[in-house]
């Protein structure tokens, strides 16, 4: 008689992690008007104008604000877009993206 042989069943399980996040910081500096600020705030991160003040008062005194969180991608796109905006209108402002 032929003999059977039963394997074991292994079942692999897929675990899908979220992709690591990202913060969006402003620094602040001495020459961008805050008007400016919170128009690219507005703009850029599709904030309210009360919402962009706070912000923008919040670097002004802190030195630095988180903006915002996103997955890298985003977040480096939309720090290159804010301060492409501060070079194009000749200012220095400047955002940066920090792993959360």
């Amino acid at each position: 008689m032929p003999e059977n042989k039963l394997k074991p069943r292994t079942k692999t399980k897929t675990v899908t992690q979220r992709p690591p996040l990202y913060k969006v910081i402003l620094l602040n500096d001495d020459f961008t008007p805050r008007e400016f600020v919170v128009q690219v705030l507005k703009a850029v991160f599709r904030m309210g104008a009360e919402q962009a003040e706070i912000v923008m008062l919040t670097a002004h005194k802190k030195g630095a604000c988180v903006i915002a969180v996103y997955t890298r991608d985003v977040a480096e796109t939309k720090a290159k877009e804010a301060t492409d905006l501060g070079k194009e209108n000749g200012y220095p402002l400047y955002f940066t993206t920090e792993k959360e």
